[in-house]
């Protein structure tokens, strides 16, 4: 039995959205005409209180399409140092937009600071330097731990921004771990924001996909930048029926990968080999650091062996980086599938005489 906790990204559809993918009504999305892209746009927009909602073919899709419709060629972006956006989005809004980003510290809870947030906010009135038109947030954070920004935070900075002018967008890519997290409707966490990304093929188990909502008139130009994208997909609506089971039956059910995370954190914490704080574990995500027989944090070739160690072991992960090592719980993963992945990684720290 092979556990994989590399990703919530592994996760399969489930026989309800491929009855639904072989049953759906399809027409040319470009032209705006296929009915099961239109239904999952009009059910994302709903879920988040937004006025319209796009559907993308990923998450790096949707958040690139949203930053190339609120900042133009020479606007300022204002990213997390520890975002998705920044790390790992190839610099779309740089290299396609020619928005230039500045990164901002992030806090281990996600939440960027505010001093140098503000201190980063600049206008026209000097020529030397790049005006700010967006600053985007991150919930949950991806490398923060899964962490969650509470409606408090979220609204912090949209407040922030909206005083001097400048648009909020969030990568929502698993805003429902948070909102389900915190025990908040979605739509009263995004409500403040002016876009929202968030992703169908993580946790909400679906194939392909991603949606983009805010305004009516945001997204009529984010439509555009879709099409600048590659992203006009045609009959799409045969992954965007999958995306309708995701958001009618997937969602609830996310409090069990986090159930299930807690269990994985509290079994790992008993490891003397790890260094973890089971109580930092919000949502589906755990990242821990494993030292070595001196006790000191692995390298990245010792975090290399013990992972491929692991999965001889039968449990996949991933790494982070050398010592910290990241496992996710999803759809697929039951809470007995929790014990035999602690039973390989145990054996697996054994093996390498950690």
């Amino acid at each position: 039995m092979i556990i994989d906790l590399r990703s919530d990204t592994v996760t399969l559809p489930t026989p309800a959205m491929r009855e639904a993918m072989y049953r759906a009504e399809l027409g040319d999305d470009v032209y705006g005409e296929d009915p099961t892209i239109n239904h999952l746009q009009e059910l994302a927009a709903q879920r988040m209180g937004k006025e319209a909602a796009l559907f993308v073919a990923s998450g790096t899709m949707g958040n690139a399409a949203a930053l190339l419709t609120h900042a133009g060629r020479g606007q300022a972006i204002l990213v997390g140092n520890q975002s998705h956006i920044y790390l790992y989005e190839a610099g779309g809004p740089s290299t396609l937009g020619g928005s230039p980003m500045y990164a901002i510290p992030t806090h281990p809870d996600g939440m960027l600071d505010l001093q140098k947030l503000e201190a980063s906010i600049a206008d026209e009135s000097d020529e030397h330097v790049a005006a700010t038109a967006l600053i985007c947030i991150e919930n949950t954070h991806n490398r923060c731990g899964g962490r969650a920004l509470s409606v408090e935070q979220v609204e912090t900075i949209t407040a922030l921004a909206h005083a001097r002018g400048l648009a909020v967008h969030m990568d929502g890519a698993r805003v429902f771990n948070a909102a389900i997290a915190l025990g908040v409707p979605v739509a009263t966490l995004v409500r403040s924001v002016d876009s929202v990304m968030f992703c169908l093929s993580k946790g909400l188990s679906a194939p392909v996909g991603s949606l983009l909502v805010g305004s009516t008139e945001f997204i009529r130009r984010a439509r555009r930048a879709r099409k600048l994208l590659g992203g006009g997909m045609r009959q799409a609506g045969i992954l965007a029926a999958a995306g309708i089971i995701a958001l009618e039956q997937m969602v609830d059910r996310l409090a069990e990968d986090h159930e299930n995370c807690q269990r994985l954190a509290r079994g790992l914490a008993d490891f003397p080999q790890i260094d973890l704080d089971p109580d930092h574990v919000q949502t589906n995500i755990v990242s821990f650091t494993v030292r070595n027989a001196q006790q000191q944090k692995l390298s990245e070739a010792e975090t290399s062996q013990f992972l491929q160690k692991a999965g001889e072991h039968g449990v996949l992960m991933g790494p982070w980086e050398p010592g910290v090592i990241r496992a996710v719980t999803h759809y697929g993963i039951e809470s007995h599938h929790i014990d035999v992945a602690l039973a390989g990684i145990r054996r697996a720290l054994i093996a390498m005489q950690f």
